[in-house]
Formats: structure tokens, sequence, C-alpha cells
């Protein structure tokens, strides 16, 4: 049997590149991209412009395409939330709910949700988070993975739906702009870095968090979705992670192709706060034994290679 693929939030950092992959393996016409508006280059296969909040039209998608998997990327990341905290909730939490039960009314196969290490807070261990530990995210996309992650895991033991999800740290892309994250420093600095020689960092120097390479995050999540279903014992959501740097990490190895390059900080931005409640660096010891996660890439293989693909 042919899959039959549909992307809802396909336009973002994710959606944007998993959807050339998907396309790849599965050929164009197979794989539905959806968002609320057009995306900035035209489309190579099918594209439907839906709001995952409009259960209506998003039923009627379902019904034209009858998908065999459905990849739910929409959401309001976590900055942007804190902005926005009730638009946030509504978004993320009642859009998952919506294709959730889309899922179990066609009898979709497997349905991929991101979750966030923003699922973890202030009292979770910082250095090798495990899988479990005390969560208690305080910030609205925190609190809307965290829930999502237990509605996932519910619908999963109710119903049979077989949704499978990955705790994404943050996310360095040199193919499409970033979000609204609290990491997006990140990929930021590389931009400034070329363009100006100079780049004035929204977290401290000190500041460590868990990223990963999206070359890896896409495969790692390609991974995941191809893995045997009695091979996966978590249905919550796996944590993954690549690399942890600080932000002076990352300047430095900068520096080793771009000299001259400089980094400073500003203080007092509201996202340093978010960077201080969440784990420094990530246990992913169950998504290596179950469904053989292994990064391709480093922090000195990323910076190169970020380099090397902005210039051109």
């Amino acid at each position: 049997m042919k899959e039959r693929i549909i992307i809802i939030g396909s336009n973002g950092q994710i959606g944007t590149e998993l959807a050339t992959a998907l396309r790849l393996k599965y050929g164009q016409e197979h794989v539905v991209t959806s968002d609320i508006k057009p995306p900035a280059i035209p489309s190579p296969g099918p594209f439907e412009i839906i709001n995952v909040l409009d259960k209506t039209l998003l039923k009627a998608m379902f019904e034209k395409y009858q998908p065999t998997q459905v990849y739910l990327l929409a959401a309001v990341l976590s900055a942007v939330g804190e902005q926005h905290p009730k638009m946030a909730w509504d978004l993320n939490i009642n859009g998952l709910l919506n294709v959730l039960d889309l899922a179990v009314a066609f009898n979709v196969s497997k349905v991929f949700w991101p979750s966030s290490i923003a699922v973890f807070g202030p009292h979770s261990p910082k250095e090798n988070t495990p899988q479990y530990c005390i969560m208690d995210p305080n910030t609205v996309y925190g609190l809307s993975k965290q829930a999502g992650e237990r509605w996932c895991e519910y619908y999963h033991n109710k119903y049979g739906l077989d949704v499978r999800s990955i705790r994404y740290p943050g996310l360095i892309s040199w193919k499409t702009a970033p979000g609204g994250g609290t990491t997006d420093y990140a990929i930021h600095i590389f931009h400034e870095a070329l363009s100006k020689g100079s780049y004035t960092c929204f977290l401290s120097a000190d500041t460590k968090l868990p990223m990963l390479y999206m070359e890896d995050a896409i495969q790692g999540t390609l991974q995941l979705m191809e893995a045997p279903a009695d091979h996966l014992h978590i249905r919550s959501s796996y944590n993954l992670t690549g690399f942890s740097f600080t932000p002076a990490t990352l300047a430095a190895e900068i520096k080793n192709h771009i000299p001259t390059f400089v980094l400073d900080y500003l203080d007092g931005d509201p996202r340093q706060a978010i960077a201080d409640s969440w784990p420094s660096s990530i246990d992913d010891q169950d998504a290596r034994k179950d469904w053989g996660w292994k990064p391709s890439y480093d922090l000195a293989h990323m910076v190169q290679d970020m380099l090397t693909n902005l210039k051109q």
C-alpha cells in the first residue's frame, strides 16, 4: 500500500525540511503539505491552506486525502508563547486534539507530534536530564507540550492510535528561519557573523543548552517513524539530543573560521529566564536502544557546515 502523508504546519523550520525528505522517500504526490498561508517557495506537491483549529476544514482534508500518516507541526513556540499564552495553549493543545480525534476516526496508521525539552523545568535535573524525572515547566509552551505528551499517550492506550513523538532540543538549520524560540540565537549568530562580523546574544555567555543539527533531527524523525511499533516502549515522547554548548563556546568555534568575529551580550531579555529553567544536557539512551538513534554531527562539524552553506 502506498503511503499518503499529510504535514500540518509545513512552512515552519522543521516542516520545510521534513517535507523535502518525505517527498524524496515517498514521491511528491504522496506528501500533502498544509499551513495557514502559502509557502514562500511554491510547493512541488499538493498543498492545502489549513488552520488546525478549524476541525471542519481539517476533516475535509482527511476525507480528501485519506492519510496513512500525519505529521502535526503547527505550534506556537516558547518566546512567542509567553507573549500570547492563551493563543499558544489553544493552538498547541486543541490543534493536537483535533488531529488525534480525526486520526482515530480515519484509521490513520501513524501520527507524529513534536514535543520539546521545554517540558522540563526548574526542578528537573540539569545535567543528563533523564527520560523520566520531575517535570515542572514554567512556560505556556512547556505546559502545552507536557499536556500534549499525556494526550498522545492517552490516545495510544485508549484507542490504539500509533502516536510517536520526540522531545526536540534547540534546532539549528541554515535552510529556514527560526520560528520564535529561546534557542534562536544559535541560528541568528551565523547570519550576523557572516554579514556583520559581530552578534549581540540575548542569552548569557555561560547558558548551556542541548542542541541538534537539523539534518540529524530529520533523520531521527524518519528513523522513529520507520521503527517497528513493538520496538517502541515510550508513547509520551522520546528524549533526543546532539550536543550541548554555551554562546561563548559556539562563538569560539565560529572564530576558528572567522577570527575577527565579536560576540557581546544583552542583559534583561525575558528569554534568559526560559533558558535557565531548561536542561543543559539530555540523556537520550532510550531512543538509542529502541530505534537506533545516533547523531552524525558534533559542534565543529555543525559550525563548518552552517558557515559553508550560508556563504553559498
